[in-house]
């Protein structure tokens, strides 16, 4: 909002300068975006009256003048402007004036007639007001009076850059309201004669749309002179504000609406068939406006209609049919209370923006309504004449806005404000704000003034408080930051090793989206109901993932057709399942999961081009594995699962519970995927080996290794881990390694059978070891080995 620094100080007048008083509203949250002067630099220029008025003997565009500026003597110049006439008021610039520009005015001669000065037009002296020829001023203006001063020229227009929340200041009221409480200075209301009725004429007012229009005020004024001239302070004042004359009653509502922030129209009373209906439109319904564009209005508009069609978009712009002309006599004055939520976005789904939909659509003291409207009238009496009828109002008192009364506890605002500010300077500030304030035991009770929309809750309260106590004035304080170590474990298996483990080992990894295909996610996990969102991205990204797989297997065919026939990639992530028990009843759990497809390597000319398989990528999980320093914890199992191959699959388990499934995809899953080969795939829960045993110092041995190799025949049923996994049981404290190196069928083992060729290093601390401790250990292992698998040593 744009505003005239001398008609802010006539309401509150603080002992501080332009510019200083720029700098304080800015710090008070109202951004000033510039200051500019209302006119040009000059001096000499006073005003004057032209007292003759002749046609130059040798110029048809110019005049001869004799002009009285209060001196002893008249002054003779010469003019081209065709409104300069006998009698009327002028700004005249004497000999030795400075025009803007650094033009000086001199004695001269214009075709022969002296000049001894020039008139002035609003351009020539810095004045931003279109007109044709010289400036005409009111006949009250006292002659020889410093131009300057008779127009208060020594001012600037001051303009403030307004957020949304603080409608209350789009106006002189509101604007002094705030400067006076930022400098404990008092505001001064203009004073007003209110008109009393001198005609008994009424208008019907019928509110069919009370909740958008809880009150609405109609006054008729009749026999207005809308010929009348704006007064010039009128017309200074609205130009100061960015608002161009019109015409005295167009004027006039603008004047009130700068003023106090209360939007009004006016009718031409002629126009309007029986009374005043507010209703919303009837879509496709067309109004003419003002500007002569034609609109066709939506069901959702409000609009000012009478008995036969609508005159005027409620709160946003008036009907050419109806608007005030030089041919009205008589109009109706209009001042109303529109609900913000019933204004805001109308005008812009028309390609409008009027001053009065950007106040009514952030909000408008509902209380101001009959206030605006004397003010108003006592201006159009001054100006235009005419007979005041009563004010009629149509109000719907449930639908006007309640103010809202809000709690303020001193620990909040203290901790908001990181200050601590006397009790009794709060009660002042609010005070001042216009709330009503009480104390209670937890700080303050206040209730918010009418014009305040934006006071709702707490955090509003100590943001008014911090504001007018300053934010400049809260001392600084440094942060007090108490040091503490990070809580690391060291057992903890960061992440980022495992991560570079697996790019070591040539995979990539891959970040997949969470929302995925639920028809394809019930391919991989069937017996689980997934969460489905209830508004997706896109059909195909609605149900969130119960596994990574799904988005794997998608990246791997996406790799597939674009010719890569080796992928190998990993991902780290979160997989959701739905869970009563758990929070927001969804357990999140991290999950790493890997897939492998095309060749075993790249292609080489001394490497022969295998196809991938169950343990390439075994080998890789079980590297991962060995990172946690306890892989002899972690077993397959074989195990099914449905998305994967039944004779290639295997659980993961550790501790007895299954952590992750490894195995080849299922042939029906390869197909509907679309994947190209073979390709196998692991899922483990991160929590299961996401920590890893510490290395403990022992006793290097200085005494030799014993290695015995055994040859053992199971039956083909039994697994070869469980095997090796008996023999650590039962190698005593000498056994220090047990590997398989040998797995033999055919030849000289029974059918059914198979041979497992076993290797056993066997070493103690602290002496070598003789034949009998070690045949001692073997024969415990063998006969371990015979009574839990039936085993046999091979002949």
């Amino acid at each position: 909002m744009k505003f005239s620094e001398s008609w802010l100080r006539e309401w509150v007048n603080p002992a501080v300068n332009s510019e200083e008083l720029a700098h304080q509203i800015t710090m008070a949250g109202l951004e000033v975006d510039g200051v500019e002067a209302v006119a040009g630099e000059f001096t000499g220029v006073k005003v004057g009256q032209v007292v003759e008025c002749a046609q130059h003997p040798d110029a048809d565009k110019l005049r001869v003048t004799k002009v009285d500026v209060g001196a002893e003597e008249l002054l003779d110049i010469v003019c081209g402007a065709s409104n300069c006439r006998q009698g009327i008021k002028v700004a005249v610039a004497t000999v030795g004036a400075v025009l803007p520009g650094d033009f000086k005015i001199k004695k001269a001669k214009l075709r022969g007639q002296p000049s001894h000065g020039m008139l002035c037009s609003f351009t020539e002296l810095g004045i931003d007001v279109e007109s044709d020829g010289i400036m005409e001023l009111a006949e009250d203006a006292v002659l020889g009076t410093d131009f300057r001063e008779f127009l208060g020229l020594d001012d600037v227009t001051i303009d403030v850059d307004l957020t949304a929340n603080r409608a209350d200041c789009l106006s002189i009221a509101g604007l002094a309201r705030e400067v006076g409480v930022l400098n404990r200075a008092e505001v001064t209301e203009p004073q007003f004669e209110i008109v009393a009725p001198t005609a008994a004429d009424t208008i019907a007012i019928d509110v069919k749309a009370p909740a958008a229009c809880p009150r609405y005020l109609g006054r008729i004024v009749r026999n207005v002179n809308v010929q009348a001239e704006t007064p010039l302070w009128m017309q200074e004042k609205l130009r100061r504000c960015g608002t161009r004359s019109i015409d005295p009653i167009v004027d006039i509502t603008n004047y009130v609406l700068l003023e106090m922030g209360q939007p009004m129209h006016a009718f031409d009373l002629a126009k309007i068939d029986g009374g005043i209906v507010v209703r919303m439109a009837e879509q496709g319904e067309k109004l003419t406006l003002l500007d002569g564009n034609e609109a066709e209005l939506n069901d959702n508009t409000l609009v000012i209609a009478d008995n036969k069609q609508a005159l005027a978009i409620a709160g946003i712009f008036g009907g050419e049919f109806s608007g005030v002309n030089t041919e009205t006599k008589d109009v109706l004055l209009e001042c109303a209370f529109f609900a913000p939520d019933a204004i805001r976005g109308r005008a812009r789904s028309y390609g409008l923006h009027t001053d009065s939909s950007h106040r009514f659509e952030r909000g408008v003291d509902a209380t101001l309504q009959t206030k605006a409207m004397e003010r108003a009238t006592a201006l159009i009496v001054e100006i235009c004449g005419g007979e005041v009828a009563p004010i009629v109002e149509a109000e719907s008192e449930a639908d006007l806005p309640k103010a809202a009364t809000i709690e303020l506890r001193r620990t909040k605002l203290d901790r908001l404000l990181g200050h601590s500010i006397a009790s009794e300077e709060v009660v002042e500030i609010l005070t001042r704000l216009g709330c009503d304030v009480e104390t209670i035991d937890a700080g303050w009770k206040a209730t918010a003034p009418a014009w305040r929309f934006d006071m709702a809750i707490e955090e509003d309260l100590v943001e008014e408080v911090g504001r007018i106590f300053g934010y400049n004035n809260i001392p600084n304080q440094s942060p007090v930051a108490a040091l503490s170590m990070n809580l690391h474990k060291e057992a903890n298996l960061p992440l980022k090793r495992v991560r570079d483990l697996l790019v070591d080992r040539g995979y990539q990894e891959a970040i997949t989206y969470s929302f995925v295909e639920p028809e394809q996610q019930k391919l991989i996990v069937p017996e689980i109901e997934p969460l489905i969102l209830p508004f997706p991205i896109s059909a195909d990204m609605s149900a969130m993932r119960l596994s990574l797989w799904t988005g794997l297997l998608n990246t791997v065919v996406f790799n597939q057709k674009r010719q890569q026939p080796r992928v190998r990639l990993f991902e780290a992530g979160l997989r959701f399942v739905p869970e009563q028990s758990a929070e927001n009843g969804m357990r999140q759990e991290m999950m790493l999961a890997g897939v492998i497809a095309g060749n075993r390597s790249d292609e080489h000319w001394d490497i022969a081009t295998n196809t991938v398989d169950f343990f390439d990528l075994k080998g890789d999980l079980e590297a991962v594995l060995e990172l946690t320093a306890n892989e002899a914890a972690f077993s397959f199992k074989a195990a099914k699962h449905p998305a994967l191959h039944p004779g290639q699959s295997a659980a993961i388990v550790v501790d007895g519970k299954e952590v992750g499934f490894i195995g080849t995809v299922h042939p029906e899953l390869e197909r509907k995927f679309g994947l190209n080969g073979r390709t196998i795939m692991f899922e483990i829960e991160w929590a299961a080996i996401n920590s890893r045993m510490l290395p403990e110092a022992v006793v290097v041995s200085k005494f030799p290794a014993n290695r015995r190799d055994i040859a053992v025949v199971v039956n083909e049923d039994v697994l070869a881990g469980d095997v090796v996994a008996a023999c650590r049981e039962n190698g005593g404290e000498l056994l220090t390694d047990v590997n398989l190196f040998d797995v033999y069928t055919g030849k000289g083992v029974e059918e059914g059978n198979k041979s497992l060729a076993i290797a056993l290093t066997l070493q103690s601390a602290e002496r070598t070891l003789e034949e009998a401790d070690i045949a001692s250990a073997v024969e415990a292992i063998v006969a371990a080995l015979a009574e839990k698998f039936g085993a046999s040593l091979r002949d």
